[in-house]
């Protein structure tokens, strides 16, 4: 019995003094907290230099905009939202040493709100790598860094709070919204700067601000939205080689059921409406992924060729269907892209045209990278190109046998042909090429 009870001590003794030398290892809670704290700093000082300020300037003053960016390629190419640049005329970007350098705008997309601007000089420039934003985890921390105020560099901590947010609306033009949502508290001007992972890796570009209630305006702050990288890293890289983003369009309103995605409405003379789709329908498929998040739906919708037909299956009345719908390019007007309503081309045939650029071949499935000519983008209702049916997004290739290669070539040609009755035009569509008689309003 003596045996046991001392085994039994002797046990005991073991395992407090293991437990008391267990603990002695262990960092105390101050300890653990520095360490956390070091790690913000250190991510915050080694971030800084590649993080800068921008302002959008305008000949009217009251355009004038300033936000933040960060350099992503050595070479100059720079990351911040659209709604900082949108309009400007000139561009400048203050870096951490307080230099300024001037900038140009390589291409802007309204509908993500993200741009690209470029700067240049002999040294290359220090960068923040983009992260997986799929990888990003709601609860994990979140530092974001911007330049409010045009001041010195203001960084804030939180925790990403949500992901797929989809908060704006009531807007002209489609807005392709996927945020990452943050309490990381996101100041005035800090728009376009980046919202970091503890590596120091950009998983998004803090785009929004919810506001306060009863904070005054100029005191503009609180918790954020950021575009997620992933997206930044689609936009970005497009826009660097055509310096525009083409969408597909579908032509539908929707919303999210327990199914997948019913349609609300269907647009007349869209590709919904000619491919067969009807209001009600409930899309579960889309060129054979399933769908059940409106935001899935669009992006697929967005990423498809112009002139391709896609295979979108629905539920129709509890059966299932199966529809080949040929995609149109998003109308300008939902791209927020401006044109010149004094052109020749407009006022006389009821088009407004830009020239064929790098990478269209690859949007629109009827293109190769030998066609050369004008890509319609808006057609007028009523005007003589819509009643000579050309459609939006096809290639001019020629009028009255006279090869076009560029807007000026049209509006010269146009301005001699006033007194025509009709223009003979080629053109490519996803119709294949062919001759269409426009008859001119006299």
């Amino acid at each position: 019995m003596r045996k046991k009870i001392h085994n039994c001590v002797l046990l005991l003794f073991v395992v407090i003094i293991s437990s008391c030398a267990y603990r002695t290892e262990q960092p105390s809670n101050l300890e653990m907290l520095s360490a956390v704290e070091n790690a913000f700093v250190d991510i915050a000082a080694t971030s800084k230099p590649a993080i800068v300020g921008i302002f959008a300037g305008h000949s009217n003053r009251d355009l004038n905009r300033s936000g933040s960016g960060f350099f992503f390629r050595q070479d100059g190419y720079i990351f911040t939202n659209d709604h900082i640049v949108h309009g400007a005329e000139y561009y400048k970007v203050r870096l951490l040493d307080g230099s300024t350098l001037d900038a140009k705008l390589v291409g802007t997309d309204i509908n993500t709100d993200i741009a690209v601007l470029k700067v240049d000089r002999d040294q290359e420039f220090p960068i923040l790598s983009l992260a997986d934003s799929e990888k990003v985890r709601v609860g994990q921390f979140a530092i974001a860094i911007g330049n409010p105020f045009q001041l010195d560099y203001s960084v804030t901590t939180g925790v990403v709070s949500g992901k797929g947010r989809s908060i704006l609306g009531g807007l002209r033009f489609i807005r392709y919204q996927n945020f990452i949502q943050t309490d990381a508290w996101i100041n005035t001007g800090s728009s376009g700067g980046p919202l970091l992972n503890i590596h120091g890796e950009v998983i998004g570009i803090n785009a929004l601000i919810r506001k306060v209630e009863n904070t005054p305006a100029p005191a503009r702050a609180g918790a954020g939205f950021a575009i997620p990288s992933n997206l930044v890293n689609t936009i970005g890289t497009q826009l660097i080689a055509n310096g525009k983003i083409i969408r597909g369009y579908l032509g539908i309103r929707m919303r999210e059921v327990p199914q997948g995605i019913q349609v609300r409405n269907v647009y007349l003379d869209t590709p919904a409406y000619r491919g067969g789709l009807e209001q009600h329908d409930i899309i579960v498929g889309y060129n054979g992924k399933k769908v059940q998040k409106s935001i899935e739906l669009q992006m697929l919708i967005a990423e498809s060729q112009v002139g391709k037909k896609s295979v979108i299956k629905v539920l129709r009345r509890g059966q299932e269907r199966t529809f080949s719908v040929t995609i149109d390019e998003m109308p300008p007007e939902m791209a927020g892209i401006p044109f010149e309503s004094e052109s020749a081309s407009w006022k006389m045939l009821g088009l407004a045209v830009r020239k064929l650029e790098k990478g269209d071949a690859q949007r629109y499935a009827y293109l190769t990278d030998i066609d050369r000519g004008l890509i319609v983008e808006r057609v007028k209702k009523d005007a003589p190109g819509f009643n000579a049916k050309i459609p939006r997004g096809a290639l001019i290739l020629a009028v009255n046998g006279k090869e076009i290669a560029d807007v000026q070539t049209l509006e010269a040609l146009l301005q001699v042909e006033q007194d025509a009755l009709e223009l003979i035009l080629d053109i490519k569509s996803s119709h294949g090429t062919e001759k269409l008689t426009v008859h001119l309003q006299k």
